[in-house]
């Protein structure tokens, strides 16, 4: 029995599945695509002064961190696409050749979560509301595996702005799913 107030954990209600590959060293040099999506969808971003919190937030990432490098990105009216690149550092003595290793820093997420945690504070700052949340909990990541992926996905950031009014993280794209209505009984 449970005290009014306690929950009880249920595993098919309350596990999230990862969207992480399982077994992958985010730590590792690469290229990863970034969404982050704000809470409810919010159109925070059309207020420029929370736009430019954010990009100035995005780029305290590669001053912050010497072994993070920022390519394309792009804030929108509710989310944020980007390329960081985390570069591995040069190991090698006298006698071997170097060889690109993990960069020893924190992994994707940390680095995320260093993200949102700058960036909600100074739009917090801005608005006037601490602790507020301004993204959703989660966000989606994507290895760059070749060349070829990441023009691409450098095409889709710089076009994005464009397709907005396509784009699936736009409220007015979302559907609203509806309960089919009653039956009429005899």
């Amino acid at each position: 029995m449970h005290s009014q107030g306690e929950m009880t954990y249920e595993p098919t209600k309350h596990h999230r599945r990862s969207i992480r590959l399982r077994g992958y060293d985010y730590r590792q040099a690469g290229a990863y695509f970034v969404t982050l999506v704000c809470k409810n969808r919010e159109l925070l971003f059309e207020d420029d002064r929370f736009r430019a919190a954010v990009e100035d937030a995005w780029r305290w990432l590669a001053e912050q961190y010497e072994f993070v490098s920022l390519d394309e990105y792009v804030v929108m009216p509710n989310h944020l696409h980007g390329i960081i690149e985390i570069r591995g550092a040069c190991r090698g003595g006298s006698r071997t050749a170097p060889t690109l290793s993990a960069s020893g820093g924190k992994p994707l997420g940390r680095l995320v979560g260093a993200f949102k945690t700058v960036s909600t504070k100074r739009i917090n700052g801005i608005r006037g509301t601490p602790r507020l949340p301004v993204w959703q909990r989660n966000y989606y990541e994507h290895v760059i595996r070749n060349d070829d992926e990441l023009d691409h996905l450098r095409q889709y950031i710089i076009h994005n702005p464009a397709n907005w009014g396509e784009d699936r993280e736009n409220p007015d794209n979302v559907r609203v799913v509806r309960e089919p209505p009653l039956p009429d009984w005899p």
